[in-house]
């Protein structure tokens, strides 16, 4: 499985379609462990581009602050799951509690 974390200055960027870059972590499923990790800088924003982009890199799981609904729906459509609301925090912890099932969500800031 492969988790993508929007990132801006090491955290989680609190809006998916303005990040800097991309934090992308491998994981096993059957251990649950992160077996690899690399940081790529994110494309130009550009309307209905993550989502693509992200489909062509294999990912399987979004987490998120804040992605507005074309966004959302635009990953779903590329079978990308999208976990909404998380804090702005390292990418790496997010992912581990995401894995352990403790990842603690806020209201989805963005409803544009």
């Amino acid at each position: 499985m492969k988790i993508a974390v929007p990132t801006e200055d090491g955290m989680l960027c609190e809006h998916f379609g303005r990040c800097e870059e991309f934090a992308f972590f491998d994981v096993d499923e059957a251990s649950g462990n992160i077996i690899n990790s690399e940081t790529v800088p994110a494309p130009e924003h550009e309307p209905g581009l993550l989502p693509r982009w992200l489909k062509d890199l294999s990912v399987d799981v979004v987490i998120v602050g804040g992605i507005g609904p074309r966004a959302e729906a635009l990953l779903a459509q590329n079978r990308i799951h999208v976990i909404a609301g998380a804090k702005r925090l390292p990418p790496e912890g997010l992912v581990r509690s995401y894995l352990e099932g403790s990842l603690q969500r806020e209201q989805n800031i963005c409803d544009h």
